[in-house]
Protein backbone atom coordinates (compact mmCIF):
# COMPACT_ATOMS: atom_id res chain seq x y z
CA UNK A 1 0.00 0.00 0.00
CA UNK A 2 0.95 3.32 -0.77
CA UNK A 3 1.88 6.01 1.83
CA UNK A 4 1.43 9.55 1.36
CA UNK A 5 3.50 12.48 2.82
CA UNK A 6 2.16 15.44 4.41
CA UNK A 7 3.17 17.60 1.05
CA UNK A 8 1.79 14.86 -1.48
CA UNK A 9 -1.40 15.02 0.80
CA UNK A 10 -1.65 18.85 0.36
CA UNK A 11 -0.76 18.09 -3.38
CA UNK A 12 -3.54 15.94 -4.25
CA UNK A 13 -6.18 17.95 -2.06
CA UNK A 14 -5.26 20.86 -4.52
CA UNK A 15 -5.77 18.59 -7.46
CA UNK A 16 -8.97 17.92 -6.74
CA UNK A 17 -11.67 20.49 -6.40
CA UNK A 18 -12.68 22.47 -9.75
CA UNK A 19 -14.22 25.59 -9.24
CA UNK A 20 -15.50 25.13 -12.77
CA UNK A 21 -16.95 22.25 -11.36
CA UNK A 22 -19.59 24.21 -9.20
CA UNK A 23 -20.14 27.32 -10.91
CA UNK A 24 -21.65 25.89 -13.71
CA UNK A 25 -24.66 24.77 -11.92
CA UNK A 26 -25.12 28.23 -10.02
CA UNK A 27 -28.20 30.02 -10.90
CA UNK A 28 -26.94 34.14 -10.72
CA UNK A 29 -24.14 32.77 -7.99
CA UNK A 30 -26.41 30.71 -5.90
CA UNK A 31 -26.90 27.02 -4.97
CA UNK A 32 -30.04 25.44 -4.84
CA UNK A 33 -30.51 25.63 -1.25
CA UNK A 34 -32.33 28.61 -0.59
CA UNK A 35 -32.58 28.93 3.03
CA UNK A 36 -34.78 31.81 3.00
CA UNK A 37 -37.36 29.82 1.02
CA UNK A 38 -37.33 26.88 3.28
CA UNK A 39 -38.29 28.73 6.36
CA UNK A 40 -41.03 30.72 4.99
CA UNK A 41 -42.53 27.91 3.36
CA UNK A 42 -42.54 25.73 6.10
CA UNK A 43 -43.75 28.89 8.15
CA UNK A 44 -46.64 29.81 5.96
CA UNK A 45 -47.62 25.91 5.76
CA UNK A 46 -47.70 25.67 9.56
CA UNK A 47 -51.74 24.92 9.66
CA UNK A 48 -52.80 21.76 8.93
CA UNK A 49 -56.38 21.83 7.99
CA UNK A 50 -57.00 18.14 7.63
CA UNK A 51 -58.71 18.66 4.37
CA UNK A 52 -55.90 19.96 2.47
CA UNK A 53 -53.65 17.55 4.03
CA UNK A 54 -55.79 14.71 2.42
CA UNK A 55 -55.77 16.75 -1.09
CA UNK A 56 -51.99 16.37 -0.64
CA UNK A 57 -52.38 12.89 -0.18
CA UNK A 58 -54.47 12.39 -2.75
CA UNK A 59 -52.44 14.11 -5.80
CA UNK A 60 -48.73 12.02 -4.37
CA UNK A 61 -50.81 9.20 -6.38
CA UNK A 62 -49.60 10.67 -9.38
CA UNK A 63 -46.50 9.89 -8.66
CA UNK A 64 -44.48 13.00 -9.46
CA UNK A 65 -42.20 14.94 -7.33
CA UNK A 66 -44.42 16.82 -4.63
CA UNK A 67 -44.17 20.68 -4.70
CA UNK A 68 -42.54 22.47 -1.54
CA UNK A 69 -45.81 23.91 -0.20
CA UNK A 70 -47.32 20.57 -0.09
CA UNK A 71 -44.03 18.62 1.55
CA UNK A 72 -43.75 21.79 4.31
CA UNK A 73 -47.61 21.17 5.16
CA UNK A 74 -47.57 17.64 5.48
CA UNK A 75 -44.27 17.80 7.52
CA UNK A 76 -45.67 20.25 9.58
CA UNK A 77 -48.54 17.50 11.16
CA UNK A 78 -48.55 16.48 14.63
CA UNK A 79 -52.05 14.94 15.22
CA UNK A 80 -51.45 11.06 15.29
CA UNK A 81 -54.51 10.17 13.29
CA UNK A 82 -53.16 12.47 10.49
CA UNK A 83 -50.15 11.15 10.46
CA UNK A 84 -51.06 7.28 10.30
CA UNK A 85 -53.08 8.48 7.26
CA UNK A 86 -50.00 9.81 5.75
CA UNK A 87 -48.17 6.59 6.89
CA UNK A 88 -50.98 4.78 5.23
CA UNK A 89 -50.65 6.74 2.01
CA UNK A 90 -47.09 5.93 1.83
CA UNK A 91 -47.16 2.26 2.29
CA UNK A 92 -50.01 2.47 -0.69
CA UNK A 93 -47.57 4.17 -2.82
CA UNK A 94 -44.54 2.28 -2.44
CA UNK A 95 -46.48 -0.94 -3.12
CA UNK A 96 -48.43 1.03 -6.56
CA UNK A 97 -44.37 1.86 -7.32
CA UNK A 98 -42.35 -1.10 -5.78
CA UNK A 99 -45.04 -4.04 -5.19
CA UNK A 100 -44.28 -5.61 -2.16
CA UNK A 101 -40.46 -6.01 -2.87
CA UNK A 102 -37.31 -5.25 -0.79
CA UNK A 103 -33.84 -5.04 -1.49
CA UNK A 104 -31.47 -6.18 0.51
CA UNK A 105 -27.48 -4.98 0.34
CA UNK A 106 -24.27 -4.99 2.40
CA UNK A 107 -21.61 -2.06 3.34
CA UNK A 108 -18.51 -3.20 2.04
CA UNK A 109 -15.78 -0.45 4.27
CA UNK A 110 -13.01 -0.16 2.06
CA UNK A 111 -10.37 1.79 3.97
CA UNK A 112 -10.40 4.16 7.58
CA UNK A 113 -7.90 6.71 6.29
CA UNK A 114 -9.41 10.07 5.59
CA UNK A 115 -8.20 13.47 5.39
CA UNK A 116 -11.54 15.07 6.63
CA UNK A 117 -12.23 16.16 10.67
CA UNK A 118 -15.99 16.02 10.53
CA UNK A 119 -17.61 16.30 14.19
CA UNK A 120 -19.61 13.43 14.13
CA UNK A 121 -17.61 10.70 12.39
CA UNK A 122 -15.12 8.00 13.91
CA UNK A 123 -13.29 8.19 10.70
CA UNK A 124 -12.27 11.82 11.32
CA UNK A 125 -8.27 12.22 10.86
CA UNK A 126 -7.45 13.56 14.52
CA UNK A 127 -9.26 10.82 16.12
CA UNK A 128 -6.58 8.43 17.59
CA UNK A 129 -8.85 6.14 18.77
CA UNK A 130 -9.60 4.38 14.92
CA UNK A 131 -7.15 1.49 13.72
CA UNK A 132 -6.83 2.93 10.03
CA UNK A 133 -6.21 1.04 7.25
CA UNK A 134 -7.04 -0.16 3.70
CA UNK A 135 -8.07 -3.05 2.33
CA UNK A 136 -5.43 -4.87 -0.22
CA UNK A 137 -7.21 -6.07 -3.49
CA UNK A 138 -6.72 -9.38 -2.05
CA UNK A 139 -8.26 -8.83 1.36
CA UNK A 140 -11.36 -7.03 -0.94
CA UNK A 141 -11.26 -10.65 -2.57
CA UNK A 142 -11.68 -12.59 0.71
CA UNK A 143 -14.41 -10.09 2.05
CA UNK A 144 -16.33 -10.82 -1.29
CA UNK A 145 -16.00 -14.04 -0.93
CA UNK A 146 -17.84 -14.33 2.46
CA UNK A 147 -20.57 -11.46 1.24
CA UNK A 148 -21.41 -13.42 -1.84
CA UNK A 149 -20.18 -17.03 -0.86
CA UNK A 150 -21.54 -17.54 2.63
CA UNK A 151 -23.98 -14.83 3.32
CA UNK A 152 -25.70 -14.77 0.12
CA UNK A 153 -25.42 -11.27 -1.12
CA UNK A 154 -25.91 -9.61 -4.33
CA UNK A 155 -25.44 -6.73 -4.39
CA UNK A 156 -23.43 -3.97 -1.68
CA UNK A 157 -22.31 -0.44 -1.43
CA UNK A 158 -18.53 0.14 -1.17
CA UNK A 159 -17.60 2.21 1.25
CA UNK A 160 -14.56 4.76 0.88
CA UNK A 161 -12.98 7.74 3.38
CA UNK A 162 -11.86 10.81 1.35
CA UNK A 163 -7.77 9.99 1.42
CA UNK A 164 -5.14 9.97 -1.42
CA UNK A 165 -4.90 6.16 -0.89
CA UNK A 166 -8.56 5.58 -1.70
CA UNK A 167 -8.85 7.52 -4.77
CA UNK A 168 -10.96 6.93 -7.85
CA UNK A 169 -8.15 4.68 -9.12
CA UNK A 170 -8.52 2.63 -6.25
CA UNK A 171 -12.14 2.63 -6.00
CA UNK A 172 -12.25 1.33 -9.70
CA UNK A 173 -9.95 -1.59 -9.00
CA UNK A 174 -12.09 -1.99 -5.98
CA UNK A 175 -15.21 -2.65 -8.33
CA UNK A 176 -13.14 -5.22 -11.16
CA UNK A 177 -11.99 -6.93 -7.81
CA UNK A 178 -15.25 -7.57 -6.89
CA UNK A 179 -17.29 -8.39 -9.91
CA UNK A 180 -14.31 -10.80 -10.62
CA UNK A 181 -15.20 -13.17 -7.76
CA UNK A 182 -17.28 -16.21 -8.19
CA UNK A 183 -17.73 -18.64 -5.43
CA UNK A 184 -19.56 -21.95 -5.18
CA UNK A 185 -22.43 -22.45 -3.34
CA UNK A 186 -25.07 -25.78 -2.89
CA UNK A 187 -26.11 -24.80 -6.26
CA UNK A 188 -24.63 -22.51 -8.28
CA UNK A 189 -22.04 -19.26 -8.02
CA UNK A 190 -22.18 -16.78 -5.49
CA UNK A 191 -21.39 -13.45 -7.20
CA UNK A 192 -21.61 -9.55 -6.56
CA UNK A 193 -23.94 -8.58 -9.72
CA UNK A 194 -24.08 -4.51 -8.80
CA UNK A 195 -21.69 -2.54 -6.85
CA UNK A 196 -22.91 0.87 -5.53
CA UNK A 197 -20.24 3.29 -4.35
CA UNK A 198 -20.82 6.08 -1.48
CA UNK A 199 -17.76 8.00 -1.69
CA UNK A 200 -16.66 11.66 -1.94
CA UNK A 201 -17.01 14.11 -4.43
CA UNK A 202 -14.84 13.55 -7.47
CA UNK A 203 -14.16 15.26 -10.36
CA UNK A 204 -15.72 14.70 -13.74
CA UNK A 205 -12.59 13.44 -14.97
CA UNK A 206 -12.78 10.67 -12.02
CA UNK A 207 -16.20 10.02 -11.98
CA UNK A 208 -15.95 8.78 -15.64
CA UNK A 209 -13.17 6.41 -14.61
CA UNK A 210 -15.93 5.16 -11.95
CA UNK A 211 -18.18 4.88 -14.81
CA UNK A 212 -16.12 2.93 -17.17
CA UNK A 213 -15.53 0.62 -14.41
CA UNK A 214 -19.06 -0.80 -14.10
CA UNK A 215 -20.56 1.78 -10.90
CA UNK A 216 -24.09 0.64 -9.98
CA UNK A 217 -25.08 3.86 -7.90
CA UNK A 218 -22.91 6.25 -7.23
CA UNK A 219 -24.13 7.80 -3.27
CA UNK A 220 -23.08 11.29 -1.81
CA UNK A 221 -24.93 12.52 1.05
CA UNK A 222 -24.70 16.31 1.95
CA UNK A 223 -25.71 15.02 5.61
CA UNK A 224 -26.72 18.20 6.30
CA UNK A 225 -28.24 21.07 3.99
CA UNK A 226 -27.92 24.32 6.42
CA UNK A 227 -24.87 25.94 5.45
CA UNK A 228 -24.25 27.21 9.17
CA UNK A 229 -24.35 23.63 10.60
CA UNK A 230 -22.39 22.50 7.97
CA UNK A 231 -19.53 24.37 7.93
CA UNK A 232 -19.64 23.73 12.08
CA UNK A 233 -19.24 19.75 11.56
CA UNK A 234 -17.12 20.31 8.23
CA UNK A 235 -14.31 22.47 9.61
CA UNK A 236 -13.10 25.31 6.66
CA UNK A 237 -9.66 24.04 5.96
CA UNK A 238 -10.88 20.25 4.87
CA UNK A 239 -12.18 18.84 1.63
CA UNK A 240 -15.05 18.38 2.71
CA UNK A 241 -16.04 21.32 4.22
CA UNK A 242 -16.91 23.02 1.12
CA UNK A 243 -20.70 22.79 0.90
CA UNK A 244 -21.03 23.30 -2.91
CA UNK A 245 -18.54 20.93 -3.80
CA UNK A 246 -20.21 17.97 -2.30
CA UNK A 247 -24.03 19.53 -3.29
CA UNK A 248 -22.71 19.50 -6.75
CA UNK A 249 -21.26 16.36 -6.36
CA UNK A 250 -24.37 13.96 -8.01
CA UNK A 251 -24.54 16.94 -10.87
CA UNK A 252 -20.85 16.18 -11.40
CA UNK A 253 -21.80 12.16 -11.88
CA UNK A 254 -24.94 12.74 -14.20
CA UNK A 255 -22.57 14.57 -16.57
CA UNK A 256 -19.99 11.54 -16.13
CA UNK A 257 -22.52 9.92 -17.98
CA UNK A 258 -23.83 8.02 -14.17
CA UNK A 259 -27.34 8.37 -14.60
CA UNK A 260 -28.30 6.22 -10.94
CA UNK A 261 -27.38 9.08 -8.14
CA UNK A 262 -28.46 8.81 -4.07
CA UNK A 263 -29.49 11.81 -2.27
CA UNK A 264 -29.38 11.76 1.73
CA UNK A 265 -28.75 13.06 5.09
CA UNK A 266 -27.82 12.64 8.38
CA UNK A 267 -30.82 13.68 10.38
CA UNK A 268 -29.71 14.85 14.02
CA UNK A 269 -27.35 17.62 12.90
CA UNK A 270 -30.10 19.78 11.98
CA UNK A 271 -33.97 20.50 12.18
CA UNK A 272 -35.95 17.04 10.64
CA UNK A 273 -38.09 19.71 8.67
CA UNK A 274 -35.87 21.80 6.95
CA UNK A 275 -33.54 18.50 6.09
CA UNK A 276 -36.35 16.86 4.20
CA UNK A 277 -37.40 20.16 2.11
CA UNK A 278 -33.35 19.87 1.40
CA UNK A 279 -33.48 16.72 0.32
CA UNK A 280 -36.58 17.62 -1.98
CA UNK A 281 -34.84 20.46 -3.20
CA UNK A 282 -31.98 18.17 -4.63
CA UNK A 283 -34.13 15.95 -5.96
CA UNK A 284 -35.98 18.67 -7.72
CA UNK A 285 -32.85 20.53 -8.91
CA UNK A 286 -31.97 17.11 -10.33
CA UNK A 287 -34.89 16.95 -12.10
CA UNK A 288 -34.36 20.23 -13.31
CA UNK A 289 -31.14 19.64 -15.18
CA UNK A 290 -31.35 16.26 -15.80
CA UNK A 291 -35.02 15.18 -16.07
CA UNK A 292 -34.05 12.68 -13.68
CA UNK A 293 -34.49 12.28 -9.65
CA UNK A 294 -32.84 10.50 -7.46
CA UNK A 295 -32.80 6.98 -7.55
CA UNK A 296 -32.45 6.54 -4.07
CA UNK A 297 -33.32 8.37 -0.61
CA UNK A 298 -31.34 8.12 2.58
CA UNK A 299 -32.28 9.03 5.82
CA UNK A 300 -29.55 7.43 8.66
CA UNK A 301 -30.09 9.17 12.26
CA UNK A 302 -27.37 9.72 14.39
CA UNK A 303 -25.67 7.38 16.34
CA UNK A 304 -22.56 6.86 18.77
CA UNK A 305 -18.98 6.73 17.39
CA UNK A 306 -15.32 5.91 18.99
CA UNK A 307 -13.70 9.31 19.83
CA UNK A 308 -16.60 11.42 18.85
CA UNK A 309 -18.37 14.19 21.01
CA UNK A 310 -22.04 14.55 20.22
CA UNK A 311 -22.93 17.76 23.12
CA UNK A 312 -23.28 20.06 20.29
CA UNK A 313 -25.94 18.04 18.72
CA UNK A 314 -29.25 19.18 19.59
CA UNK A 315 -31.71 17.97 17.29
CA UNK A 316 -31.96 14.34 17.22
CA UNK A 317 -35.07 12.95 16.14
CA UNK A 318 -37.09 10.67 18.04
CA UNK A 319 -38.93 7.88 16.82
CA UNK A 320 -42.16 9.41 16.13
CA UNK A 321 -40.83 12.39 13.88
CA UNK A 322 -38.44 9.79 12.19
CA UNK A 323 -41.43 7.90 11.10
CA UNK A 324 -43.23 10.66 10.21
CA UNK A 325 -40.03 12.33 8.03
CA UNK A 326 -39.71 8.82 6.08
CA UNK A 327 -43.69 8.67 5.58
CA UNK A 328 -43.31 12.51 3.99
CA UNK A 329 -40.49 11.55 1.57
CA UNK A 330 -42.62 8.21 0.09
CA UNK A 331 -44.58 10.90 -0.84
CA UNK A 332 -42.85 13.60 -1.65
CA UNK A 333 -40.39 12.08 -3.65
CA UNK A 334 -42.54 8.97 -4.86
CA UNK A 335 -40.62 7.08 -7.53
CA UNK A 336 -37.36 6.64 -5.25
CA UNK A 337 -36.27 3.66 -3.61
CA UNK A 338 -36.13 4.60 0.21
CA UNK A 339 -33.25 3.15 2.46
CA UNK A 340 -33.23 2.56 5.98
CA UNK A 341 -29.97 1.10 7.42
CA UNK A 342 -28.78 -0.99 10.75
CA UNK A 343 -28.37 1.98 12.32
CA UNK A 344 -31.98 1.68 13.57
CA UNK A 345 -33.10 -1.49 15.89
CA UNK A 346 -34.93 -4.21 14.71
CA UNK A 347 -37.88 -2.55 15.92
CA UNK A 348 -37.91 0.62 14.10
CA UNK A 349 -37.01 -1.01 10.92
CA UNK A 350 -40.13 -3.31 10.82
CA UNK A 351 -42.20 0.02 11.78
CA UNK A 352 -41.59 1.56 8.95
CA UNK A 353 -40.15 -1.37 6.41
CA UNK A 354 -43.83 -1.16 4.80
CA UNK A 355 -42.59 2.50 3.25
CA UNK A 356 -39.32 1.46 2.28
CA UNK A 357 -37.77 -0.66 -0.35
CA UNK A 358 -34.03 -1.40 0.66
CA UNK A 359 -32.26 -2.50 3.25
CA UNK A 360 -29.14 -3.80 4.47
CA UNK A 361 -28.55 -7.03 6.90
CA UNK A 362 -25.74 -9.01 8.37
CA UNK A 363 -23.68 -5.40 7.78
CA UNK A 364 -20.22 -5.17 9.52
CA UNK A 365 -18.64 -2.28 9.21
CA UNK A 366 -15.47 -2.39 10.71
CA UNK A 367 -12.34 -2.64 7.73
CA UNK A 368 -11.85 -5.92 6.69
CA UNK A 369 -14.88 -7.84 9.25
CA UNK A 370 -16.48 -9.86 7.30
CA UNK A 371 -13.49 -12.38 6.73
CA UNK A 372 -13.19 -12.67 10.21
CA UNK A 373 -16.17 -15.04 9.73
CA UNK A 374 -15.73 -16.02 14.01
CA UNK A 375 -16.48 -12.73 15.02
CA UNK A 376 -19.13 -12.02 17.44
CA UNK A 377 -18.82 -8.34 18.49
CA UNK A 378 -18.47 -4.56 16.85
CA UNK A 379 -14.76 -3.61 17.54
CA UNK A 380 -15.57 0.38 18.21
CA UNK A 381 -12.31 0.97 17.26
CA UNK A 382 -12.68 -0.60 13.54
CA UNK A 383 -15.80 1.39 12.76
CA UNK A 384 -17.21 4.93 11.39
CA UNK A 385 -20.28 4.29 13.88
CA UNK A 386 -22.28 1.73 16.18
CA UNK A 387 -25.07 -0.63 14.65
CA UNK A 388 -28.30 -1.20 16.51
CA UNK A 389 -29.53 -4.32 14.07
CA UNK A 390 -26.60 -7.44 13.70
CA UNK A 391 -29.51 -9.88 12.53
CA UNK A 392 -28.28 -12.28 9.96
CA UNK A 393 -29.41 -12.15 6.27
CA UNK A 394 -31.21 -15.49 6.89
CA UNK A 395 -33.29 -14.16 10.02
CA UNK A 396 -34.00 -10.90 7.99
CA UNK A 397 -35.44 -12.48 4.83
CA UNK A 398 -37.32 -14.69 7.43
CA UNK A 399 -39.20 -11.36 9.36
CA UNK A 400 -39.68 -10.03 6.00
CA UNK A 401 -41.12 -13.00 4.41
CA UNK A 402 -43.54 -13.76 7.54
CA UNK A 403 -44.47 -10.31 6.84
CA UNK A 404 -45.27 -10.89 2.81
CA UNK A 405 -42.21 -9.26 1.91
CA UNK A 406 -40.58 -11.03 -1.05
CA UNK A 407 -36.87 -10.12 -0.43
CA UNK A 408 -35.48 -9.00 -4.05
CA UNK A 409 -31.92 -9.76 -5.33
CA UNK A 410 -32.34 -8.62 -9.05
CA UNK A 411 -29.94 -6.37 -10.95
CA UNK A 412 -31.73 -7.14 -13.95
CA UNK A 413 -33.06 -3.99 -15.12
CA UNK A 414 -29.41 -1.97 -14.43
CA UNK A 415 -28.07 -5.00 -16.72
CA UNK A 416 -30.63 -4.58 -19.37
CA UNK A 417 -30.40 -0.50 -19.44
CA UNK A 418 -33.58 0.10 -17.28
CA UNK A 419 -31.54 3.04 -15.41
CA UNK A 420 -31.47 6.56 -15.58
CA UNK A 421 -34.56 8.59 -17.68
CA UNK A 422 -35.43 5.08 -18.75
CA UNK A 423 -36.51 3.98 -15.29
CA UNK A 424 -37.85 6.59 -13.89
CA UNK A 425 -40.66 6.55 -16.82
CA UNK A 426 -40.85 3.04 -15.78
CA UNK A 427 -41.81 3.75 -12.26
CA UNK A 428 -44.10 6.39 -12.84
CA UNK A 429 -45.94 4.72 -14.80
CA UNK A 430 -46.27 1.38 -12.43
CA UNK A 431 -44.33 -0.71 -15.04
CA UNK A 432 -41.07 -1.33 -13.59
CA UNK A 433 -43.13 -3.14 -11.28
CA UNK A 434 -44.07 -5.71 -13.83
CA UNK A 435 -40.44 -6.82 -14.19
CA UNK A 436 -39.55 -6.64 -10.68
CA UNK A 437 -42.29 -8.83 -9.63
CA UNK A 438 -40.67 -11.58 -11.73
CA UNK A 439 -37.34 -11.23 -11.34
CA UNK A 440 -37.76 -10.89 -7.75
CA UNK A 441 -39.25 -14.19 -7.48
CA UNK A 442 -36.94 -15.25 -9.56
CA UNK A 443 -34.34 -14.49 -7.83
CA UNK A 444 -35.41 -15.36 -4.03
CA UNK A 445 -35.93 -18.48 -5.22
CA UNK A 446 -32.42 -18.47 -6.37
CA UNK A 447 -31.09 -17.53 -2.82
CA UNK A 448 -33.27 -19.89 -1.01
CA UNK A 449 -31.70 -22.55 -3.10
CA UNK A 450 -28.43 -21.99 -2.47
CA UNK A 451 -28.36 -19.99 1.16
CA UNK A 452 -31.16 -20.26 2.94
CA UNK A 453 -31.61 -22.52 6.20
CA UNK A 454 -34.68 -24.75 6.63
CA UNK A 455 -37.14 -23.12 8.29
CA UNK A 456 -36.88 -19.79 6.15
CA UNK A 457 -36.71 -21.46 2.69
CA UNK A 458 -39.88 -23.33 3.98
CA UNK A 459 -41.72 -20.07 4.96
CA UNK A 460 -40.06 -18.02 1.61
CA UNK A 461 -41.10 -21.07 -1.11
CA UNK A 462 -44.93 -20.53 0.76
CA UNK A 463 -44.70 -16.65 -0.13
CA UNK A 464 -43.29 -17.60 -3.87
CA UNK A 465 -46.46 -19.87 -4.28
CA UNK A 466 -48.66 -16.84 -3.64
CA UNK A 467 -46.84 -14.32 -5.76
CA UNK A 468 -47.11 -16.75 -8.38
CA UNK A 469 -50.73 -17.16 -8.00
CA UNK A 470 -51.12 -13.13 -8.52
CA UNK A 471 -49.22 -13.24 -10.78
CA UNK A 472 -50.54 -15.66 -12.66
CA UNK A 473 -54.44 -13.60 -11.95
CA UNK A 474 -52.18 -10.48 -13.74
CA UNK A 475 -52.47 -12.48 -17.08
CA UNK A 476 -53.09 -11.18 -19.73
CA UNK A 477 -53.14 -7.22 -17.77
CA UNK A 478 -50.38 -6.87 -16.68
CA UNK A 479 -48.00 -10.29 -18.13
CA UNK A 480 -48.82 -11.69 -21.33
CA UNK A 481 -49.60 -15.35 -21.72
CA UNK A 482 -46.11 -16.08 -23.63
CA UNK A 483 -44.45 -14.20 -20.45
CA UNK A 484 -45.72 -15.81 -17.80
CA UNK A 485 -45.18 -19.36 -19.23
CA UNK A 486 -41.40 -18.38 -19.85
CA UNK A 487 -41.47 -17.23 -16.41
CA UNK A 488 -42.79 -20.50 -14.35
CA UNK A 489 -40.13 -22.21 -17.31
CA UNK A 490 -37.71 -19.76 -15.75
CA UNK A 491 -38.13 -20.75 -12.38
CA UNK A 492 -38.28 -24.05 -12.92
CA UNK A 493 -35.02 -23.68 -13.71
CA UNK A 494 -33.80 -22.01 -11.54
CA UNK A 495 -34.96 -24.99 -8.32
CA UNK A 496 -32.85 -27.59 -10.69
CA UNK A 497 -29.70 -25.28 -10.71
CA UNK A 498 -29.85 -22.81 -13.00
CA UNK A 499 -28.94 -19.69 -12.45
CA UNK A 500 -28.96 -15.68 -13.21
CA UNK A 501 -32.19 -16.14 -15.25
CA UNK A 502 -34.60 -12.83 -15.52
CA UNK A 503 -36.77 -10.69 -17.77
Amino acid sequence: MNTHTTQSIKEWKEQLISQDEIDRYLVDGKDFIDEQQIYTTLEKNTKTDPSRIREIIAKAYSIELMSGDDVAALLQVSDPDMRNEIAQAAKEIKKKVYDNRVVTFAPLYCGSKCVNRCAYCGFKSDNPSVIRKVLTMDEIREETRVLAGIIGHKRLIVVFGEHPETDADYIAQTMKTIYEVKVPVRSGMGEIRRVNVNAAPLPIRDLKKLQEAGIGTFQVFQETYHHETYQKVHPADTLKGNYRWRLYALHRAMDAGIDDVAIGALFGLYDWKFEVMGLVAHARDLERLYHIGPHTVSFPRLTPAVGTNFDHIRHQVNDADFAHLIAVLRLAIPYAGMIITNRETPQIMESVIDMCTQRDAESKIGIGDYADTYRKDQIAEREQFMLNDTSSLDQVIQKLAIRNHITSFCTAGYRCGRTGDKIMGLLKSGKEGCFCKLNAVLTFQEWLEDFASEQTKKIGEALIQKEIEEIRKRVPQDFSQATFTKFLSNHDQIKHGVRDLYF
